[in-house]
């Protein structure tokens, strides 16, 4: 390994992290395993669909499962985006610091721990009836082809959307036994409100975007950002309105959204756009946004 490897700024625990020997630091931060928003995020659509599909008492043992493939998968995803992006980090200076970018890590010895994450991914994906793991197996084109996305899309976001919530449509085959509307639309809504919670997150990398030629849609958007997220929240309400409303037809269904509702409102009403410490605090935010909606999912899935 050519350099020991150093912290990126939005590294949570960096102390803890900082205090680590060089190789398994390097192998923490190449699976965000030092950002841990980054598995809560891919495990709450999962969890969602256990709870709004009626399993949280029938299947409960599933969060834990999907908890851990979150913690797994999430990691491989970052492994391999970093393979993929590595020259590309190495010009931007929120990620110039990642392992693979600053030469902290070998190639060989990230190929390695992408396998390693792999197969805990497989220990989930076997917990799994038949019907639900071909599922989640064909997420997988979807997963490969994500790191590209933002050299050829202004919208790499919705591909992103498509990825991180591919879990509600997981548990919602495991639990209800096929993939009915309720569950499509569970996972309607998640796809737009990642696609707006990720525009928040790439504000940090407008500047340095721009100077490379990496499209998001936060370039896109401008200075109407807010307008953008604020839509694509607005839409995700919608959408998982329209859910809860197929589980159970009672308006009292829908004020259980409200929570999760306002706090989506208050990220849109307090986000700067020219903020990037603002702009990541309101990303991280979602973990909140994403227990309230499991809160509610719960509520209605088990009345």
């Amino acid at each position: 390994m050519a350099n020991s490897v150093g912290l990126v700024p939005d590294s949570e625990h960096q102390g803890l992290i900082g205090r680590l020997p060089a190789l398994p630091r390097a192998l923490v931060m190449l699976a965000r395993f030092d950002r841990p928003i980054g598995w809560w995020l891919l495990f709450w659509p999962g969890a969602w669909g256990v709870a709004l599909g009626g399993g949280a008492l029938t299947h409960w043992p599933l969060f834990g499962w999907f908890l851990l493939g979150a913690v797994a998968m999430r990691g491989a995803g970052c492994v391999y985006n970093d393979i993929i992006d590595r020259d590309l980090d190495a010009q931007v200076a929120r990620t110039r610091n990642r392992p693979l970018a600053s030469g902290a890590i070998s190639l060989r010895a990230a190929w390695l721990w992408l396998v390693a994450l792999c197969l805990v991914g497989l220990l989930v994906l076997m917990q799994l009836h038949l019907y639900a793991a071909i599922v989640a197996l064909c997420s997988l084109a979807l997963v490969a082809a994500y790191p590209f996305m933002k050299r050829i899309t202004w919208w790499p976001q919705a591909w992103l959307g498509l990825v991180f919530s591919w879990a509600a449509l997981v548990a919602w085959g495991e639990v209800v036994g096929l993939l009915t509307l309720p569950g499509v639309l569970l996972y309607a809504g998640s796809v737009v409100w990642v696609i707006g919670y990720d525009t928040i997150y790439s504000l940090q990398d407008r500047d340095d975007d721009a100077m490379i030629g990496i499209k998001s849609s936060a370039r896109r958007m401008g200075r109407h950002v807010r307008v953008g997220v604020a839509g694509f929240y607005l839409a995700a309400i919608g959408l998982w309105s329209a859910s809860f409303w197929l589980v159970r037809s009672d308006w009292l269904a829908l004020l259980a959204l409200l929570p999760v509702a306002a706090q989506l409102l208050w990220q849109v009403a307090t986000l700067d756009a020219d903020d990037g410490a603002g702009a990541l605090a309101r990303f991280r935010s979602n973990r909140t946004a994403g227990l309230l909606m499991f809160a509610a999912c719960l509520v209605v899935g088990t009345a």
